[in-house]
């Protein structure tokens, strides 16, 4: 009977060994890139990083133009809203009176008994003067039966003003919904232009954020719109109101970019265009998209100070003309209220509001 013999095992050794090698090499990168740690960012440019922040922005601030627009008509709901129960409050209340005279002149007829008419005929002392009391009586009966009329009409208009009202907050629940969806884009873009330029050096982040060479700020110590405009070394504006919308954004130069804010001292583009127009006395759309259609429709050459001009495609910034191809804006979270050459954005159009 031949003998069991146990297996030589045979020693790994020149091409398998290393073939073994390059085989547990190749699964401790893989899984040093499963756990995160074996892959690290590219390195960008800081063109490359200004190229995706200025893209970051973009989208942005078209997020934060229809959050401006989705707040406009959630106000305007809330108003409309509040008015409805003030409405149904004050008609409830004249109501509840009606219903108190009606229960008052019912609780009357059932003290006073249900005798027939005949029969009070029958046993009056005086037929003549119950007849008249009787006319009196059937005219008192026709004016209770208007007044039941009108608490029934009451109801009827209580019960629409509650069901606008059910509409009403429907639609300020759905705005309220598109609010805080827009508020996520926004802020998930503006993190992920921070997280960009956090990469950077100061001095390049400096660079990223500027605006080709524009000028800085006009004095705030200027003793009137005229003085501030000519310190900018802006065109004369072509009247008293674009001077003095104007003069409300020079006086807001160095005020922070803050989306969704219409002042006094923080803005978004279409808020720093509305608070000046405002201060002018002209009242504006709050949005980018509505302000291109508020005025007359101007060409680039026709440009006067005071104009809008809007940019991108989608109609998502917007400056004011100051003169001399400059514009003043709220640029976005890197950089304060400013002046800038007309040219640093893609025209989009203008608007003449005066």
């Amino acid at each position: 009977m031949a003998a069991h013999r146990k297996p030589r095992q045979r020693s790994m050794g020149g091409p398998t060994a290393r073939t073994a090698a390059t085989i547990a090499l190749a699964g401790a990168a893989t899984a040093a890139g499963f756990d995160g740690t074996g892959h690290a960012e590219p390195q960008l440019t800081p063109a490359q990083v200004k190229a995706q922040v200025d893209k970051l922005y973009q989208e942005a601030e078209t997020a934060t133009e229809k959050y401006d627009g989705t707040k406009e008509k959630a106000d305007t709901a809330q108003r409309r809203l509040n008015a409805l129960r003030d409405e149904t409050a004050r008609k409830q209340q004249r109501l509840s009176s009606a219903r108190e005279a009606l229960g008052s002149f019912a609780a009357a007829q059932y003290r006073e008994g249900g005798f027939a008419p005949t029969w009070q005929l029958a046993l009056s002392g005086d037929p003549d003067r119950y007849l008249d009391n009787a006319g009196f009586v059937e005219r008192a009966g026709d004016r209770q039966a208007a007044a039941v009329s009108r608490v029934r009409e009451q109801l009827r208009e209580i019960e629409q003003l509650r069901g606008a009202a059910r509409i009403e907050l429907t639609s300020l629940r759905s705005r309220q919904a598109e609010l805080r969806q827009q508020k996520k884009t926004i802020t998930g873009k503006l993190d992920e232009a921070r997280r960009l330029l956090a990469r950077l050096t100061p001095q390049q982040r400096a660079e990223v954020a500027g605006d080709g060479g524009a000028p800085g700020r006009a004095s705030r110590s200027a003793s009137g719109p005229r003085d501030a405009l000519q310190q900018a070394g802006s065109a004369d504006a072509p009247n008293a109101r674009a001077e003095a919308a104007l003069a409300y954004a020079y006086a807001k130069l160095g005020s922070p970019y803050v989306w969704g804010a219409a002042g006094p001292d923080a803005f978004d583009c279409s808020g720093l265009v509305q608070a000046a127009y405002r201060s002018a006395g002209i009242s504006l759309p709050r949005t980018t998209y509505a302000q291109i259609n508020a005025g007359r429709r101007v060409s680039r050459s026709e440009l006067q100070p005071g104009d809008l001009v809007f940019f991108y495609s989608g109609i998502s910034h917007v400056g004011i003309y100051v003169g001399n191809g400059q514009i003043i804006h709220a640029p976005n979270p890197s950089a304060p209220v400013r002046l800038a050459p007309i040219d640093l954005m893609p025209f989009a159009g203008a608007t003449r509001v005066v």
